[in-house]
């Protein structure tokens, strides 16, 4: 369902519907006019994501682009799943819970990376504490730089096995992406940015989120990787047959 307070970016041209105005999604309030097509909307995408999610790392890998074709914000959000899994009853990762899944989780992601086209190494230990990670990623969550930052710690989980809970790893990815490591890290593990973290965390909790990646449309919930597309679907919509704001 869609709410009445749920931002939206409504256009009426299928030019833009198409993807082929690369500025839209920078552009909070895009009107444009073609007079003779019908007018849409464009929900923005939330995407949820935990840094020691392997089906996290192929949504932060493909969202991007497929979110550009399809003209729609996209909203990075990191949580952490420990707390909401230890609501559940769990300890670790359900894949080391229940070794059968695990197992198909590997092997699939195996193959999930060869047909993306990403590299993939099975990390020598799992999960990995992503919690700093996290933390900086709430700080800088609106900048324009947040995805390479994601997808470098990514890459750095599963396809380097590097430890991504240590600070100096973290610290040479944003020395590669030009940043004050020293800084960011410093205000990452400020007082008020872990309480901003763990408020993040709590919305995910009170939205329905219990897994990694999920996607939110509105007020529609999508869990796992493979329910990007049919997430991305929902972002337009016909401005006519939704609620004014």
């Amino acid at each position: 369902m869609i709410s009445a307070t749920t931002p939206r970016f409504e256009y009426t041209c299928s030019a833009c519907l198409a993807g082929s105005l690369p500025g839209l999604a920078g552009i909070p309030d895009f009107r444009h006019s073609m007079g003779t097509e019908r007018q849409m909307a464009v929900l923005p995408l939330e995407f949820w994501f935990e840094f020691a999610s392997t089906y996290s790392y192929l949504a932060a890998a493909r969202i991007e682009e497929l979110a550009r074709a399809a003209a729609a914000p996209t909203v990075w959000r990191p949580f952490l799943l420990g707390p909401i899994f230890r609501v559940q009853g769990w300890d670790d990762s359900p894949f080391n819970l229940y070794p059968v899944k695990g197992r198909y989780m590997w092997r699939d992601m195996e193959r999930l990376c060869e047909r993306y086209d990403l590299a993939f190494r099975k990390p020598s230990r799992f999960p990995r504490n992503g919690l700093l990670a996290a933390r900086i990623t709430r700080l800088v969550q609106e900048e324009d730089w947040c995805a390479s930052f994601v997808r470098a710690v990514y890459r750095a989980n599963f396809a380097e096995d590097r430890e991504i809970g240590e600070p100096e790893v973290i610290a040479e990815i944003l020395r590669r992406l030009g940043r004050d490591a020293d800084d960011l890290i410093d205000r990452a593990i400020a007082d008020e940015n872990k309480r901003a973290l763990r408020e993040q965390t709590e919305r995910a909790e009170a939205l329905g989120i219990f897994g990694a990646p999920s996607f939110v449309v509105g007020e529609e919930l999508f869990w796992g990787s493979d329910r990007l597309d049919e997430a991305l679907a929902l972002c337009t919509v016909d401005s006519e047959n939704s609620p004014e704001r």
